[in-house]
């Protein structure tokens, strides 16, 4: 009989990691299906580059596999998973020498969006640019990952304040950059 392994939880798929291969082949690509997206949009939010971006959402999965104990019980896989890319993108941002490159904002923007929208997210994209690198993860993993603010302070080892704050100011800045861009799209 087959087992339904979407239907297990994430504790219950580690511990399957270091059973027989074919489990553990299966157990492994549910996890990736369900984390794949948030962590993929994490990487290319805080690198700004899509090939690197790729890169090291290629290794969080793999330090994942060969990190994740399956027989410790680990409650947070998507926590466990954004400290690895985190770790991950800090370490190509302490190698990299140059700023990020807004080459392609396309990438983001569905084509049929309207030149407006298309306009606003290269401001926004933009404007994470400009934001110290505290502020930037903060905002990325609470808006574009969706992480609760304790699992943002337990991913990047603040405190729970330190995390709401970062992200308060993070919009505070965001909308400061905007803002005179804001005003003059709504006068036209």
């Amino acid at each position: 009989m087959a087992k339904n392994f979407r239907s297990l939880s994430d504790v219950e798929l580690v511990s399957m990691l270091s059973g027989n291969k074919a489990d553990a082949s299966e157990a492994f690509r549910v996890l990736y299906d369900r984390y794949s997206s948030i962590v993929h949009a994490y990487c290319v939010r805080v690198t700004g580059d899509e090939d690197k971006a790729d890169d090291i959402f290629q290794d969080t999965f793999i330090k994942f596999y060969q990190k994740v104990q399956p027989d410790v019980e680990n409650t947070n896989i998507p926590g466990f998973l954004m400290k690895i890319a985190r770790n991950l993108c800090l370490n190509a941002k302490r190698d990299k020498k140059n700023t990020i490159d807004i080459d392609e904002v396309d990438y983001y923007v569905s084509t049929g969006t309207n030149y407006e929208q298309k306009e606003l997210l290269d401001l926004i994209t933009r404007s994470l640019d400009l934001l110290e690198d505290d502020y930037r993860e903060a905002f990325v993993l609470r808006e574009y990952s969706g992480l609760s603010y304790e699992e943002i302070a337990e991913v990047t080892g603040i405190s729970l304040g330190n995390a709401k704050s970062r992200v308060f100011r993070a919009k505070q800045k965001i909308k400061s950059i905007l803002n005179p861009y804001l005003k003059d799209i709504s006068m036209k």
